[in-house]
């Protein structure tokens, strides 16, 4: 921990959480984030907060329930901070915090070296309002067209709702990952169709090793080729449900970088995402325990025949 870490922890408590003086500040981290917690404890107890440091041991995957002691305590928090290896978003855990009221980031993945970088310190209020531009577009649309590399995939969006993360969770239940940046939407259940090419990174994985091309029928991941295809299919296990196409996502942080880690290569603006797996705390009906986003670094996405993402850029 250093002092400039300490620093940018009050600038992301304050211009984030809208952390207040007497909150109590939950922040769960584990084995590979003890210096990020540190330092968030330091700048919550500048900032005045009743700061608590939870460390849990790892989860082994994105989208694991944490132990009974660390779900009980979320609740009761103002704001909570997982600066994890793995991913709390699209847990139970955090849907149940959010249902009590408190203001929760994830930062599943995170390292010293993105904590400091500029991911962190965008331009938030530029970024929310890009990110809720496209979240209404994703929920006006019918179906989605994506498109990378030759391979296109086609998907249902009919009757669910885009969700913005925007970065700045200042209201009561706001929750979102850290640093952010993205405008996702759970595609209805059983009607992806086509292939699509990931050629950024996959959570689990890192970046790839070549291009992942993932074949889809009836909303279901039905192969994976390429050199990282078995790593994927043993990270997603012999549960069926972890196949399903789970999410689509844009990324709209200008400040993003790739490095391999999807918590900030999803929120690189311009990208696209997909993700596997669960998708119930977010609109969706599928609880597979299992979460995994894989990046594209320029597709096309089509929302009902308008395009609005490509070569790298919005079309908005």
């Amino acid at each position: 921990m250093t002092i400039s870490m300490i620093g940018i922890g009050q600038h992301l408590l304050q211009q984030n959480m809208d952390l207040k003086k007497g909150e109590q500040l939950l922040i769960i981290v584990d084995e590979t984030t003890l210096s990020i917690g540190q330092a968030l404890f330091a700048a919550g107890s500048k900032l005045g907060a009743q700061a608590v440091v939870m460390q849990m041991p790892l989860l082994g995957k994105s989208g694991r329930e944490p132990l009974p002691i660390v779900s009980q305590a979320m609740p009761v928090a103002d704001v909570v901070v997982a600066a994890t290896a793995h991913s709390l978003t699209h847990t139970q855990a955090r849907k149940r915090a959010c249902a009590a009221g408190a203001r929760v980031a994830t930062m599943p993945g995170i390292t010293e070296e993105m904590f400091a970088g500029g991911a962190l310190a965008a331009d938030y209020e530029k970024i929310a309002a890009r990110t809720h531009i496209l979240s209404d577009l994703l929920t006006q649309a019918k179906e989605a067209v994506l498109i990378n590399g030759g391979a296109r995939l086609t998907m249902s969006l009919d009757k669910r709702k885009g969700i913005p993360s925007t970065g700045i969770y200042h209201k009561k239940g706001q929750a979102g990952n850290l640093p952010s940046g993205e405008a996702y939407i759970a595609p209805v259940e059983g009607s992806a169709e086509g292939e699509i090419i990931i050629d950024g990174s996959f959570a689990g994985i890192g970046t790839l090793q070549a291009p992942l091309k993932l074949v889809f029928a009836q909303g279901v991941m039905v192969d994976a080729v390429g050199p990282d295809g078995d790593e994927l299919l043993s990270l997603l296990g012999d549960e069926p449900l972890a196949r399903n196409l789970a999410e689509l996502g844009i990324g709209t942080n200008d400040k993003a970088r790739v490095t391999g880690v999807v918590l900030e290569d999803e929120k690189v603006y311009g990208t696209a995402h997909i993700a596997l797996g669960s998708n119930d705390t977010f609109g969706g009906q599928v609880a597979a325990g299992i979460h995994l986003d894989g990046v594209m670094m320029a597709p096309e996405l089509y929302l009902d025949d308008r395009l609005v993402l490509q070569d790298g850029e919005l079309q908005i």
